[in-house]
Parts: C-alpha cells; sequence; structure tokens
C-alpha cells in the first residue's frame, strides 16, 4: 500500500465512468474518435484536435518518465510521471516498490490504491522491471 492517506477523489459527471471502472479494477483512459490519440487526464474533448473522446480500456503498463521520493514525509512516498504503454504520460504514485531503486525507464503496472474516507480507488503504479 502506500503507507499514507491518499485523499478521495471528486466524482463529478464527467469522471463517474472512469471511477465506476476503477471500483471493478478496470482502467480507463480517453481516446480522440477523429484522430485516435489518447490523453490523459480524461476530458470530454481532446486536448490535441478538439474533438469528441470515447472510454477506452487501457493496458495498465507504463515506464516511469521522471520520479521524486519525497523522504523529508513521514512515511516517504514517492510520485512519478509514468508514460502509458498507449502514449499519455500521466503524475501518479509509485507504491510496493524499493524507493531506493527507482530510475527512470523502469517498467510499471498499474495497481488500484483504496482512498482516505469513501475509499474510492486510485490508480497508482508498482515497479516490475528494470
Amino acid at each position: 500500500m502506500v503507507g499514507r492517506a491518499i485523499p478521495s477523489p471528486v466524482i463529478d459527471a464527467e469522471s463517474a465512468p472512469f471511477y465506476a471502472a476503477a471500483r471493478e479494477g478496470r482502467f480507463l483512459i480517453r481516446r480522440s474518435t477523429a484522430t485516435g490519440l489518447f490523453h490523459w487526464y480524461p476530458r470530454a474533448l481532446c486536448p490535441f484536435s478538439l474533438t469528441p473522446t470515447e472510454w477506452v480500456e487501457a493496458s495498465g503498463a507504463g515506464e516511469i518518465y521522471s520520479y521524486s521520493v519525497m523522504r523529508r514525509a513521514d512515511p516517504p512516498y514517492a510520485i512519478a510521471y509514468v508514460r502509458l504503454a498507449e502514449g499519455p504520460v500521466m503524475l501518479t504514485n509509485i507504491v510496493e516498490s524499493d524507493f531506493d531503486a527507482l530510475a527512470v525507464g523502469q517498467t510499471v503496472e498499474l495497481v488500484f490504491v483504496p482512498t482516505a474516507g469513501e475509499g474510492v480507488p486510485v490508480p497508482c503504479f508498482r515497479v516490475v522491471g528494470p
């Protein structure tokens, strides 16, 4: 687990399908219906083409693009930009991993972590390879 409480997200009509899928263990991202480009953070209009988007189930695979370990926090935690296999880069937490061994380019996989309060699961990642 994370070792610290992640606040519950604010769920609105636009993000409700994402969190409903997360409760089922599925990771959804948005893709432009016109260009096929994926993007993160999910929104109704593609930020590249301003065309409508659709929900698509993502693989949950990625690699660390950049990271930072917050060692002055108690307990320490790591945040990272992860490049998803589908292309977008998302800001997330690294969990269940040795923070001293983190490196740019490491392979990571999705793990849902329950949040404080309602326990809504949010996407985090753990290291699975070099």
